[in-house]
C-alpha cells in the first residue's frame, strides 16, 4: 500500500479533500484522477464514513494517459465537529484492466486472487466559512482600499485648494478696501463681484468640509 496521492498507476490532485464546512449546507470537492500508464486503469473510491459523503463516480475506467474527475459531496451536517477536525479517510484503489472491458469484473479490486491493486489514502480537511480570505479576495480588498484612499485624497486636495483660493480672495478684498477711492466709479461693481465669488467659494468650502474626513 502506498500513502499519499500517487501510486504506480494513477495520480490524484489535490492530495487531500478540502470542504468548506457550513451547517445544513452541502459542500463538495473535485478530484482529478490521471492514468500514468499506457494501460487501461480501473478505480474505486472507498471512505470510512459512507453515510456522510456522496461520490460520483465511485468506480470507473481511465484510458491510457487520460484523466477524469471525481466529485465528492459532503452531505449537510447538523453540528460542527470538535475543533473542526475530521478523522474521515478516503481510499482510492486502482488496478489494470483489459482494453475491451465495458463493465468491471467483481474481482477487479480483490487482492486474494493475486491481482495487483494499488491504493492511495486521502485525508479530509474541514475549512470554516470564517477562514482567512483567499489571495483573490485580498487583491480585491486592497484594490478597493486603494480606490477609497484615492477618492478621499482628491477631496482633501480640492478642499485645500478651495481654502487657498478663499484666502486669496479675502486678501484681494482687503487690498481693495485699502485702495478704495471716491474717484474710482468701477470699485462698487468689482467689490460686488469679489464678494459674490467669495460667497460661492465659502459655500463650496463648507460642502467639502462636510465630506468624510481623511484624518
Amino acid at each position: 500500500m502506498s500513502s499519499g496521492a500517487t501510486n504506480q498507476l494513477i495520480s490524484v490532485s489535490p492530495p487531500e479533500l478540502k470542504f468548506q464546512f457550513e451547517l445544513d449546507k452541502q459542500s463538495y470537492c473535485d478530484l482529478k484522477v490521471t492514468n500514468s500508464t499506457d494501460q487501461c486503469v480501473a478505480f474505486k473510491v472507498k471512505t470510512t464514513s459512507p453515510k456522510k459523503y456522496f461520490v460520483r463516480p465511485n468506480t470507473g475506467i481511465i484510458q491510457p494517459w487520460d484523466s477524469g474527475f471525481i466529485r465528492v459531496t459532503l452531505q449537510a451536517q447538523k453540528e460542527y465537529p470538535a475543533d473542526m477536525q475530521c478523522k474521515d479517510k478516503f481510499l482510492l484503489q486502482s488496478a489494470v484492466v483489459n482494453n475491451d472491458t465495458d463493465e468491471l469484473p467483481p474481482d477487479t479490486f480483490n487482492k486474494d486472487g493475486g491481482r495487483t491493486v494499488e491504493e492511495c489514502k486521502l485525508r479530509v480537511v474541514y475549512m470554516s466559512s470564517h477562514s482567512s480570505p483567499g489571495p483573490y479576495e485580498d487583491v480585491f480588498r486592497q484594490s478597493s482600499d486603494f480606490s477609497s484612499n484615492q477618492a478621499l485624497q482628491r477631496i482633501k486636495d480640492e478642499r485645500d485648494a478651495a481654502v487657498r483660493q478663499t484666502q486669496q480672495l479675502i486678501q484681494d478684498l482687503e487690498m481693495m478696501k485699502r485702495r478704495r477711492s471716491r474717484n474710482d466709479p468701477g470699485f462698487s461693481l468689482r467689490f460686488a463681484i469679489v464678494v459674490g465669488v467669495i460667497g460661492l467659494m465659502v459655500g463650496f468650502l463648507l460642502k467639502l468640509l462636510s465630506s468624510p474626513s481623511v484624518e
